[in-house]
């Protein structure tokens, strides 16, 4: 996990090589770089392994908290798998205005394939207000495959 303005290893390395998946509106920007990592024979079944690399930006002028996500993951069979929790890799991050919280995680599934959105739960330290920030629907899929694009 990096709270940092300007550097990190996400900007770093994955803002040059790939386009993200973006989601922009007057509150953030966020971007998404999903990253395929290896395929793991279990009980005679396969799991497919994705990081993921976010980025959220707060264009707003008040500070943000992330209180919690909301995750949908759909594999390629159609399963669909929800993910609630509190904030996000052990955190609940303040992010000022007009700077940067980024994080990784992981998800895994049965197939090759699948889609991942979802939303986090942000809290306005000014005003007290609570609002869903949307977390852009990106592609996971082996690197041999075309992603799906949003």
């Amino acid at each position: 996990m990096i709270n940092d303005i300007s550097q990190g290893f996400i900007l770093d390395s994955y803002k040059n090589n790939e386009k993200p998946y973006t989601h922009t509106d007057n509150y953030a920007e966020i971007n998404v770089w999903p990253e395929f990592l290896d395929i793991k024979n279990h009980d005679l079944d396969f799991i497919y392994i994705w990081a993921y690399h976010i980025s959220i930006k707060n264009l707003s002028q008040d500070d943000w908290q992330l209180i919690s996500r909301h995750f949908r993951i759909i594999d390629e069979k159609g399963r669909v798998m929800e993910v609630d929790g509190e904030g996000v890799v052990g955190e609940q991050p303040v992010i000022k205005s007009q700077q940067v919280f980024q994080y990784s995680s992981g998800v895994h599934l049965k197939t090759a394939s699948g889609i991942m959105s979802g939303y986090y739960k942000m809290h306005n330290l000014q005003t007290n207000e609570f609002m869903h920030f949307t977390l852009p629907s990106f592609s996971l899929h082996l690197p041999s495959d075309k992603p799906l694009q949003n």
